[in-house]
């Protein structure tokens, strides 16, 4: 029976060097993905960007990202995880210095658009890398733990960054950031790094590419186009339906070619499919909520780019305190969705919770109920979900089965934020015309906004509820306490028949 490498102290000291780095890129990315969010309201008034434009701030970097995860999944595994990684860095730290140079909307959207495709080369290196280097269950427990942990809370300390950014110096420099962030991680990471790559020739299924690519910028295209011409424009539902049936073209094209962008057999696995679900859900009432949270402390409670920042630290105490100090220590001891379906549910009450807020309500009876909720809630899902979204896959799809979960993250983030910022402002829009005899001064335009805010709330809270049942019934994987999954020795050398080595204990169900 094949047996677990033995445990090298200085590999093992290196490894946790490594994690450092690893985890320090993707702060960076999950920190530019909300960074820019506090310093909306500033750079929407000096750009002149409209309210139903500015969402494409947000959705280009996340849809680039989501749009082309799944090629730089495959990029990494057959090129070298290492190679991509330290490239993918340096290219997203160009493209951060091109948005923070940017002297109107066109100029910021395609700097947005570039930090997302490095980013889809830059996410699934990294987590590949992690996947590979952590193979013990209890180390990878604590890696992915950190891990989690980075993707949940980035987010809160991307909006404190950028509230202090925009207030001390100016909203440019939540974009300038990222290039130290990019070059420290790249000097870590060729330091301290490993290359490992997958064996045989590689052919990247560029029709997959641009089927998945295509039908998801319809469909978010669409999404945000419905604010201006309604559901039942022809444009939007031509936008809809063409977006589906690419991406129904592309489900087909990928179970009839001989290396599929995204494998069948990786979605086919109840485990993984329940780990992605349960991230792109969370990613959707998340990015929501920093957006809503963010214009409701700003424009309707007055606060400033840095107190609202600093409103959110309780959701990042509450990410930690979940993701370290509660999912860490029980993901080895019980099955997914005891940690994943409770995280769902607290964060689609912390939706919900918008609906008691008014335009007067102080902070501590609103805002922090409502981030302490979703903090909580993210926290049990992210590390769980990230690990078995990667756990007992061949070495030779690491790469792919990262990309496979990022994407869920970006994509659920693109077609989120577009979805519910368009029932915002629709709702928005229909209030602000039925009560017109009502008045049309300041207070009146923040209700109308509010109300905007509780009805693209109760869609997400909505959403969520009905994933966590799905979720409830399709994770139904045992707990993996001693289960080892480690690599072969010859997996990170190219060979091509390389399988992961387990113990006894059986993998995560299957459907066949």
């Amino acid at each position: 029976m094949a047996t677990t490498k033995a445990q090298d102290p200085a590999a093992d000291s290196r490894r946790w060097a490594a994690l450092f780095f690893i985890g320090l890129a993707q702060l960076m990315i999950v920190l530019d993905g909300t960074v820019v969010n506090i310093a909306l309201p500033s750079l929407q008034r000096d750009l002149g960007i409209s309210d139903g434009d500015r969402q494409w701030i947000i959705t280009a970097y996340t849809l680039a990202f989501g749009g082309l995860l799944l090629l730089g999944g495959r990029i990494a595994d057959y090129t070298g995880r290492k190679r991509t990684f330290l490239i993918a860095l340096l290219g997203f730290a160009g493209a951060s210095a091109l948005g923070g140079a940017a002297d109107d909307f066109e100029m910021l959207l395609s700097a947005r658009a570039l930090q997302g495709g490095f980013a889809a080369l830059l996410g699934p290196s990294a987590l590949s890398l992690l996947t590979v280097t952590f193979t013990q269950p209890k180390e990878r427990a604590k890696a992915f733990g950190v891990w989690g942990a980075i993707t949940a809370v980035g987010g809160a300390i991307g909006l404190l960054a950028g509230g202090a950014l925009t207030d001390y110096l100016d909203w440019r420099w939540c974009l300038y950031i990222s290039v130290p962030i990019a070059l420290i991680a790249v000097a870590g990471g060729y330091t301290m790094l490993a290359e490992s790559r997958s064996g045989g020739r590689a052919r990247f299924d560029i029709p997959g590419v641009l089927l998945v690519t295509g039908g998801l910028v319809a469909i978010v295209y669409g999404t945000s186009q419905a604010e201006s011409d309604g559901w039942g424009s022809a444009k939007v539902i031509g936008l809809l339906a063409g977006g589906a049936v690419l991406l129904a073209a592309f489900g087909f094209v990928e179970s009839r070619v001989s290396q599929p962008m995204l494998p069948p057999r990786l979605i086919a696995d109840r485990t993984r499919g329940g780990a992605y679900l349960s991230v792109g859900l969370a990613m959707v009432a998340m990015f929501g909520a920093f957006l809503f949270m963010t214009y409701y402390l700003q424009v309707i409670k007055g606060y400033s780019p840095i107190r609202t920042g600093v409103a959110f630290l309780p959701m990042t105490v509450a990410v930690l305190m979940s993701a370290g100090g509660l999912a860490t220590r029980l993901l080895p001891k019980v099955p997914p969705r005891l940690l994943i379906v409770p995280g769902m549910l607290l964060i689609a009450s912390g939706m919900l919770w918008l609906r008691t807020m008014e335009t007067d309500t102080g902070y501590a009876e609103g805002v922090l109920v409502s981030g302490l909720l979703l903090g909580l809630g993210a926290g049990m899902i992210m590390p769980v979900a990230f690990n078995y979204a990667t756990h007992g896959v061949d070495p030779r799809d690491a790469g792919i089965a990262s990309a496979g979960v990022n994407t869920a993250q970006q994509i659920s983030s693109s077609i989120g934020t577009a979805l519910l910022n368009t029932i915002a402002t629709g709702a928005t829009a229909d209030y602000s015309a039925s009560h017109a005899s009502q008045g049309s001064g300041p207070a009146f335009a923040k209700q109308a906004m509010l109300e905007g805010f509780m009805t693209a709330g109760t869609w997400a809270a909505g959403i969520l509820l009905a994933g966590a049942l799905i979720v409830a019934v399709l994770m139904n994987t045992p707990r993996t306490e001693h289960q080892a999954v480690t690599e072969d020795p010859e997996s990170t050398g190219g060979a091509e028949d390389a399988e992961p080595v387990r113990t006894p204990l059986p993998p995560p169900a299957e459907v066949h």
